[in-house]
């Protein structure tokens, strides 16, 4: 999706969600950042595909859609053209996403647990495995598998995250059955190694460390059982 350009990324300050080992912990809870309006918003737009970006990527955009979603009229009355990428934790209202129908072309959501238990320790969220499931189907049934163009650049679809954690916690196993039997096999599913503890992750002996090699190469097996086989390495 980063292609030759890179992705016209945009972070916005603060989360719904409460990880206490977020590597982005400065902007979603400290709330590091500064305020500007819709229409500079929506310069800053602009200024990224000007310069060859292949997309604009909004990260964490869910407390701030509707001042997104008015930028977008003001850029796109300006020219703007690339895909729009919803980037997120996957805790989202159901509502919220049936409203971005025909506006957004590429999801790219996180599915962080499969255990409510797990996800209110660890994020504050209890709800979050029966949220997460309802909004990946709703994302998938609005732009279906990623598509790729012949330079391997994301066009549409939907591009799913999962972090593996130590000690299993995140129930790998579990997400990529849901993944490989409602919604598609054909899914682009992004299996990340790269957790570290940062953030309160110390508080926590389970979480604690890094994964294992053996850890996500179990995840990487158990995505390939399930006939998934698009995606996997981060």
């Amino acid at each position: 999706m980063v292609g030759r350009h890179g992705s016209g990324t945009i972070f916005f300050t603060g989360c719904n969600l409460h990880c206490i080992y977020c590597q982005n912990y400065d902007i979603s809870q400290l709330r590091v950042g500064y305020e500007i309006t819709p229409e500079r918003l929506a310069e800053v737009m602009l200024s990224l595909a000007r310069r060859g970006c292949h997309n604009i990527n909004l990260v964490t955009p869910t407390h701030q859609v509707p001042q997104i979603l008015k930028s977008l009229v003001i850029a796109v009355e300006e020219g703007l053209k690339v895909p729009i990428v919803y980037n997120c934790g996957g805790y989202e209202s159901l509502s919220l996403i049936k409203l971005l129908s025909g506006v957004v072309d590429i999801y790219m959501p996180d599915i962080k647990y499969a255990d409510p238990k797990v996800a209110e320790e660890l994020s504050n969220a209890p709800e979050y495995p029966k949220v997460v499931r309802e909004v990946v189907k709703e994302m998938h049934k609005q732009v279906g598998d990623l598509v790729v163009d012949d330079e391997g650049i994301a066009r549409r679809g939907l591009l799913i995250r999962h972090l593996v954690l130590p000690n299993r916690l995140a129930g790998t196993e579990e997400i990529v059955r849901f993944i490989a039997r409602e919604i598609s096999k054909d899914s682009y599913v992004n299996i990340m190694d790269q957790y570290h503890p940062c953030y309160l992750a110390g508080s926590d002996k389970r979480i604690a460390r890094r994964i294992t090699r053996d850890e996500y190469r179990e995840a990487v097996e158990w995505a390939r059982k399930e006939g998934l086989h698009r995606g996997f390495p981060s």
